[in-house]
């Protein structure tokens, strides 16, 4: 397998990995609870999808941590 004769310098390096980055997640408003969250997935929030109850949400007080 060939090697590279000379180092590349850090310029070209970056020019290569522009495209190589992490983007933020869209994000889209609930329909029944109104808060943000990831667009086509039930929301975590509230626990609905399309309008119908998929999972259930246990709402916990802030301070109340654990408590049965």
């Amino acid at each position: 397998m060939p090697l590279p004769k000379r180092r590349h310098s850090s310029t070209r390096q970056a020019k290569r990995r522009t495209h190589v980055k992490v983007n933020k997640p869209s994000l889209s408003l609930c329909p029944s609870c109104k808060l943000p969250a990831l667009p086509h997935r039930v929301c975590p929030h509230c626990g609905q999808y399309k309008g119908r109850q998929v999972i259930r949400v246990d709402k916990q007080k802030k301070g109340e941590k654990g408590k049965p």
